[in-house]
């Protein structure tokens, strides 16, 4: 009787990483290493946890936000000496899957997206509209590759063959990283098709060692930890400005960003 009154249960600090990774907005915030470091620090500060969760749902975004919000938890997590179970909700695309390698283990629904481990720069090119509606635009540099890729000015080939060498060079450190933290459990014989910007759902990404299981945060935290395991939310905390003002200012940067986001989405068909 006394055991049963006195036993305490077992927090699992638990964060959520849910949206667009990097600069969303003047009034909305992205996923960036500046907005989540406190959230981060806290989530590692129970020293009686057993381990901490990660909850994902972000379809990429940027590749070096994507990296060092990573690296920050998976060296937290080697300093405090903690496990990291992530788990995918939606979709963990690109960057997304980037920070669910940050787990030790990865679980997924069985409708959840992983992969597309790739990289790619959409744009827009507006050189027709300005001509179009009459406007010339005029430009002055010092340096030749100034203008690099500007969407006012035709494509040169340089340019392309230039950035195509850069996206290689992130796409494979996103390999490295990714072989690094799945090791063995990546299945060597599919690695050309692993590597190659697809993405699949459930069962596939299982089969595929990008994850290791299907299954829910709090169905897996019971099994591993007791039914006495509970998770933990630790809570990213608005500015008193985004509170107020989010809902009521829109910026075009803004309505850019939401269009850009919004086209990351549908991508996995949200």
């Amino acid at each position: 009787m006394f055991k049963k009154i006195f036993s305490k249960s077992i927090d699992i600090p638990t964060l959520r990483l849910s949206g667009v990774i990097g600069q969303a907005g003047l009034m909305r915030s992205g996923l960036s290493l500046s907005t989540l470091d406190k959230q981060i620090i806290k989530l590692f500060d129970d020293k009686k946890a057993p381990a901490v969760a990660l909850i994902i749902n972000s379809p990429g975004g940027s590749p070096t936000q994507s990296a060092l919000i990573a690296k920050r938890i998976i060296d937290l997590g080697k300093i405090k000496k903690k496990k990291i179970i992530a788990f995918v909700e939606d979709v963990a695309a690109s960057g997304g899957y980037w920070l669910a390698c940050a787990g030790d283990e990865i679980y997924l629904d069985q409708n959840s997206i992983v992969g597309s481990i790739g990289v790619i720069s959409p744009g827009f090119g507006f050189v027709d509209l300005l001509k179009k509606i009459g406007i010339e635009r005029r430009v002055y540099t010092s340096g030749k590759s100034k203008s690099f890729l500007d969407p006012f000015k035709e494509e040169k080939e340089e340019d392309i063959v230039r950035l195509k060498k850069i996206q290689e060079q992130i796409h494979e450190n996103f390999i490295k990283y990714v072989q690094s933290r799945r090791g063995n459990k990546l299945n060597k014989e599919k690695s050309d098709e692993i590597f190659s910007g697809l993405f699949w759902v459930g069962q596939k990404g299982v089969e595929l060692g990008l994850a290791d299981e299907i299954g829910h945060i709090n169905e897996i935290i019971e099994k591993k930890f007791g039914k006495k395991a509970k998770i933990k939310m630790i809570e990213q905390k608005k500015s008193f400005l985004q509170r107020k003002l989010s809902s009521q200012l829109l910026h075009t940067d803004d309505l850019i960003q939401s269009l850009e986001e919004k086209a990351l989405w549908s991508r996995y068909g949200l």
